[in-house]
């Protein structure tokens, strides 16, 4: 996904934002994929390129066999129903203006799902659901603290029983006491319905607790990918590293780890040549600042461990390990 960037006078463009560049990857069927990177790496975008909120410059989206760029208008709107979005922001993605049961009636009505008699009732069930009284669906967002608000967004989410829900970011805009209620309720609304969750963070610590698998993105691109106790038990890639050695440990006895990275992340407009990593790394090569890494399978054919490193094989248990 490549957004133009204008300037001058004229507003000509003058180059590209390069926010998802060459990224692939593959939910299955009740699993969770967790997508974590720092902010400003493109995972927002990921999720909102699956949805076509945005329509990707190149590349394909394929949902049960189907490409979702090529499809036509009554395709996607089909498949739509089959696709939901968990926002971030619990406080700016309900209408301020309609009630809850309105909020929830909506997909009901856009998708011609039912009669209007019936809606008030699967409005309720969905309240239920997610843990809120159905007498709930008379009252406006403002009556709700943000918990609830995610709960509410949660119940539009799951309304036409989707397979596939991106959840982007759902608990970072609460406090860490209401995080393990909503990310308790995922689990077990996954369980009960058998989702599958594109889980997009930066907090890791979070997302081990959800994922079956996790991907790393830096920059547009993937730099690692494995099981969720693979990668924190062996990370690979030194971004992976960092990003483990960072998450706080509650044993007081324990040393801080020293951080590992230094700078920032480096413009997506002008992204640096060969590893898009190398200005930040600690253990940096010549190769590394003119040869872009490959996302390659490491150790045996079946451990499902991938990382773009030229020299992942050196860095195994270097420091940032846990």
């Amino acid at each position: 996904m490549y957004f133009p960037v204008h300037g001058g006078v004229l507003r000509k463009r003058v180059g590209y934002v390069y926010a998802v560049d060459g990224l692939s990857l593959t939910v299955g069927t009740g699993e969770t994929l967790g997508l974590v990177g720092e902010s400003g790496c493109g995972k927002t975008t990921v999720g909102r390129c699956i949805l076509r909120l945005y329509q990707p410059t190149h590349g394909r989206v394929v949902f049960e066999g189907e490409d979702l760029l090529t499809v036509g208008p009554k395709t996607l709107r089909r498949a739509r129903r089959q696709l939901q979005m968990i926002f971030q922001d619990p406080f700016e993605s309900l209408n301020s203006r309609h009630t809850v049961g309105d909020i929830l009636a909506e997909p009901f009505i856009i998708h011609r799902i039912g009669k209007p008699a019936d809606r008030a009732g699967a409005v309720a069930g969905l309240l239920e659901r997610v843990g809120l009284a159905a007498d709930a669906a008379s009252r406006f967002p403002h009556e709700f603290s943000g918990g609830q608000r995610q709960r509410i967004g949660i119940a539009r989410a799951i309304a036409l029983n989707p397979k596939l829900v991106v959840c982007d970011e759902p608990v970072s805009a609460l406090d860490v006491s209401i995080q393990s209620q909503i990310l308790n309720l995922l689990l077990a609304l996954q369980k009960d319905l058998g989702l599958s969750y594109l889980f997009i963070a930066h907090d890791l610590a979070v997302v081990k607790h959800v994922s079956d698998h996790i991907a790393v993105m830096y920059l547009g691109r993937i730099v690692e990918y494995a099981s969720a106790g693979a990668l924190y038990e062996m990370p690979l890639h030194p971004y992976t590293q960092a990003l483990i050695a960072a998450i706080p440990d509650p044993d007081p006895q324990k040393k801080n780890v020293p951080p590992l990275l230094s700078g920032d992340v480096p413009s997506p407009i002008n992204p640096p040549p060969g590893c898009h990593f190398h200005p930040r790394c600690p253990y940096v090569q010549a190769r590394c600042r003119t040869e872009s890494p490959l996302l390659e399978q490491f150790g045996r054919p079946a451990s499902g461990h991938w990382v773009a490193c030229h020299y992942a094989g050196c860095l195994e248990g270097a420091a940032g390990r846990r």
